[in-house]
């Protein structure tokens, strides 16, 4: 039996989620009783999302910028950390509904964990936001928000308590993090003056676009520790897949890992 499944997303032809899904399919069909494929969906009407879903046949997927709210609210149902989040990168289909889930936030702290911050700054306000204000406020972090739209920076700080750094002239973060999609364009989140300043007192530089992003390559410039999003793409791509099979399969991290490699 071949299963279908996707990631939606908005651009999309960058993503490496095929490549890691596919592999893991292959490498442990025996183990999880059929084979899966997995392709890339360039979606332009977000209101289409779930009939998109069905018309393709696929019995789950995921979804990424910047469709996550979305998902959120076309989901039949959503489950876990996912209905505090308000935001969806994870679709099951199961006797016919659609389950929402959130593996972003897991997948996010499991990447930080042993990091030693408290103070986090978090650049952008939309569902990857949410997702990982969520987790490091539940793991007894100091977040702080600031973005570019005011009505997001105030969503954020009513329902998960978040500070808004109002006062930019405050650049003294253990941890920023650029939760924009700023990187797809090559662009710097924020403008690069204010930036230094933030990054110059940091710890660490986190972007969850992955690759060479201009924010990491600021923060290289300033020789500030710095990460990008490929062990959270892993690391959520592999919570993903273990709901898509309905199994734990604690190897699946490393074969995707192997993958990317």
């Amino acid at each position: 039996m071949n299963k279908q499944y996707c990631v939606f997303g908005n651009p999309i032809v960058h993503s490496l989620s095929p490549l890691m899904h596919n592999h893991a399919f292959e490498v442990l069909r025996t183990k999880i009783g059929f084979l899966g494929s997995y392709g890339r969906y360039l979606l332009k009407d977000p209101t289409r999302l779930y009939q998109t879903f069905l018309d393709l046949g696929l019995c789950g997927a995921n979804i990424t910028v910047p469709f996550k709210e979305e998902a959120y609210l076309q989901s039949d149902e959503v489950l876990g950390i996912a209905k505090k989040i308000k935001a969806v990168n994870t679709w099951v289909l199961r006797s016919g509904r659609i389950y929402g889930y959130n593996t972003d936030a897991p997948g996010f702290y499991e990447t930080i964990k042993n990091l030693e911050c408290k103070k986090v700054l978090i650049l952008g306000a939309g569902g990857s936001a949410k997702a990982i204000a969520y987790i490091l406020q539940e793991n007894h972090k100091e977040v702080y928000i600031v973005n570019k739209t005011s009505s997001r920076l105030r969503a954020l700080e009513n329902d998960f308590s978040c500070s808004v750094a109002s006062d930019l002239k405050n650049y003294q973060y253990d941890l920023v993090v650029n939760a924009t999609a700023a990187g797809l364009q090559n662009m710097l989140p924020f403008e690069e003056e204010w930036l230094k300043k933030i990054l110059v007192h940091a710890k660490f530089a986190y972007d969850l676009m992955y690759g060479d992003t201009p924010f990491l390559r600021l923060a290289r410039e300033l020789k500030i520790q710095n990460m990008d999003g490929k062990n959270m793409l892993i690391m959520q791509g592999a919570l993903a897949f273990e709901l898509f099979c309905g199994q734990e399969i604690p190897e699946v991290f490393s074969i995707m890992q192997e993958a990317l490699l």
